[in-house]
């Protein structure tokens, strides 16, 4: 009894000691975790006026990851957790930057997401290459378009917390959800659906969209005609 017991301790402690060796860069990613906390409300809304007098914090983070690129031995979580918070947090720099604008299309004639460059292990990224090359081409995780915030009043919530690696595959999960099943982004009924503009403008990504939706939405999606998108709205999803 005392041995057996003893032998299943040695393998929770195993177990732990295997997970923290596969995810070694949560604490990478502690103070932009502080940032978020303080500065963004459970709905996703974002107080860019207190941000901005953490600009400075933004920029020690960024500049963090920038000495601290992605190895080729981090796991495929860690990968995709540390690219999702350099795409929030370098969204919130460049919005900062500007402050006070009333929407992220204020910024550079609206194409901040192809202009605007951050350079990490000696190549620059923009924002687009972050989300579409990284996180869809490379790591082939689509449920990151509920993850990146691209600091609009459509885009799905910011999360309140860094992404950390040990919980991505639940909050991808939950996020996903949650956004699907949120009649604010996605109005589905057993007659109609007038779904985000996300599941056009990325719909190769997702594959079977449809498909896609019917897997997390809590109401059947109508079998019969096609579906229609929201209008998006790209004013700033600042804190009221």
């Amino acid at each position: 009894m005392i041995k057996s017991i003893f032998f299943s301790l040695c393998l929770a402690i195993t177990a732990l000691q295997t997970v923290a060796a596969q995810h070694m860069t949560s604490k990478l990613h502690s103070d932009w975790d502080a940032l978020l906390r303080a500065h963004v409300n459970t709905d996703g809304n974002v107080n860019y006026v207190a941000f901005q007098a953490d600009k400075a914090k933004v920029d020690a983070y960024l500049e963090k990851m920038q000495q601290n690129a992605p190895k080729s031995s981090w796991s495929r979580e860690d990968k995709i957790a540390y690219w999702i918070n350099v795409y929030n947090a370098f969204t919130i720099q460049n919005v900062i930057s500007k402050y006070p604008i009333k929407s992220i299309m204020d910024l550079d004639g609206g194409k901040v997401w192809t202009t605007q460059k951050i350079n990490i292990g000696g190549k620059d990224y923009t924002l687009d290459a972050i989300e579409k090359q990284v996180l869809i081409k490379d790591l082939k995780e689509p449920r990151v378009h509920f993850a990146v915030n691209c600091a609009a009043a459509s885009c799905p919530p910011l999360l309140n917390a860094a992404w950390s690696p040990e919980k991505l595959e639940t909050l991808l999960e939950e996020r996903t959800k949650t956004f699907i099943n949120n009649s604010k982004y996605n109005k589905i009924t057993m007659v109609t659906a007038e779904i985000s503009s996300i599941f056009d403008w990325y719909a190769a990504d997702f594959g079977d969209v449809k498909a896609f939706i019917s897997k997390y939405s809590l109401t059947k999606l109508p079998s019969f005609g096609s579906l229609k998108y929201k209008k998006y709205d790209w004013s700033l999803n600042a804190k009221k």
